[in-house]
């Protein structure tokens, strides 16, 4: 679609009931100003007579099963109304060019940096350069374009910014090369992919898939090739009650090592055993060898362990809950994983730094808060820094971010909806 017509049919409401759908009804107004800066901001870096189209992933909330992914595990997770868009148009080269808002332009030639390179881990150029060879290594076209892409989902929030990133250049690739004939979990475990193997970062593939599928969503990745995806049909808000992210403001500088911990000692103790995963361990084994585990691995291997087996449990229960609408059991079983994740995981806070602990305060102040009031909270994510996550009644969600911002700082509590879509092409 020429840039001009695509401008009037925003202006003109045309994309409006995308906008309520994705969005919020109350936030039509808004989105049409997003996109529609979003549009003149590509037109000012890449020029105008260009044929372009709108793409929007989501970002995601993990709602059960904290660092259960990376070993075969079981969560569930769901696609928010934060998302990163992007406005792109084909350039007929081998190239994708690319500008974020508040980043700088880079420009991967996909024919030249077609292999891992780890002078480039970390960057978005690797994100690219992996999805695309994911792409034709699975046999699906590619082709270059030029991207101007901006984004809600705050970096190192928790919400996955850098998978919804991921899945935005699956999904273009997929829309604009493939007639949107990929499938967003493929797409999801192309994401994946690339994190590994281009970007140098070990994963699961919860953040990938929850980012591309939308909604609530149950992930068993027994089979890490062909994950069982179930959908869930519950709406936290016609039930009363605001999920809530506080994003703490923690430096996820140097942080890689922490995270990256945890799926390996996890693996450890499953070698031990002779197996992949701990998924494929039973609990009962760990605990009778508990004592030659702790010689050989640690303390905390075993703990990350046992987190992993009782958690892992725990996401059936909590999806039971939801599925026959019980709060109650659902809140309680958000409570024990918070617990356990502080406890036995140990990723609340870094042992780098150990006078930074953002996490560790928000969860003390939210549970002072929480004192008989409705609701739950925990961890939320990854760890070490960024977000925690709360279920409040509505009539309880100013008084708590006013508390959480005079805290972390102005906006630090969202107020987040679940969106039922994930990674899509808007116009």
């Amino acid at each position: 679609m020429r840039i001009e017509q695509l401008k009037n049919s925003i202006i003109n409401g045309e994309l409006d009931e995308k906008f309520a759908v994705l969005y919020d009804e109350n936030a039509i107004l808004v989105q049409r100003e997003r996109y529609l800066g979003a549009i003149d901001q590509f037109v000012q870096i890449f020029g105008y007579d260009r044929d372009v189209n709108l793409y929007s992933v989501s970002g995601r909330s993990e709602l059960a099963g904290n660092h259960t992914d990376h070993n075969c595990g079981k969560v569930i997770a769901a696609s928010i109304n934060l998302d990163i868009i992007a406005v792109v148009s084909q350039n007929g080269s081998d190239t994708v060019n690319l500008k974020s808002e508040g980043f700088d332009r880079i420009s991967v030639n996909y024919n030249q940096y077609c292999e891992p390179c780890e002078n480039h881990f970390g960057t978005s150029a690797s994100i690219i350069a992996g999805m695309c060879r994911g792409f034709v290594d699975n046999g699906h076209r590619i082709g270059g374009f030029d991207a101007y892409c901006t984004s809600s989902v705050l970096r190192g929030s928790g919400l996955s910014s850098s998978a919804a990133f991921e899945d935005m250049i699956g999904n273009i690739l997929n829309h604009e090369f493939n007639g949107g004939d990929v499938s967003n979990v493929e797409i999801a475990q192309l994401a994946q992919y690339s994190e590994n193997v281009f970007f140098g970062k070990p994963c699961g593939l919860m953040d990938q898939v929850a980012c591309a599928y939308g909604g609530i969503v149950a992930i068993d990745f027994k089979d890490n090739k062909n994950p069982i995806i179930e959908k869930i049909d519950f709406d936290l808000t016609k039930a009363g009650y605001n999920l809530c992210i506080v994003d703490t403001g923690g430096n996820h500088a140097d942080l890689t090592d922490d995270y990256a911990s945890v799926p390996t000692e996890m693996k450890s103790v499953a070698a031990y055993f002779g197996k992949t995963h701990l998924r494929f361990c039973d609990g009962n084994d760990i605990v009778a060898n508990a004592k030659q585990i702790r010689e050989e691995l640690g303390d905390r291997a075993l703990m990350r362990a046992l987190h992993f087996i009782r958690e892992n449990e725990r996401v059936d229960s909590m999806k039971a809950a939801l599925t026959n609408n019980d709060l109650g059991a659902y809140f309680d079983g958000v409570l024990e994983s918070g617990r356990s994740s502080f406890c036995y995981l140990q990723n609340v806070y870094t042992t780098k730094n150990v006078s930074e602990q953002g996490l560790s305060l928000a969860i003390c102040l939210t549970d002072g808060f929480m004192n008989g009031k409705d609701g739950a909270f925990r961890v939320h994510g990854g760890g070490f820094a960024g977000t925690i996550q709360a279920y409040l009644k509505e009539q309880d969600v100013e008084e708590y971010r006013t508390l959480m911002d005079s805290v972390f700082g102005e906006g630090a509590c969202l107020v987040l909806r679940v969106r039922p879509y994930g990674a899509v092409k808007v116009n």
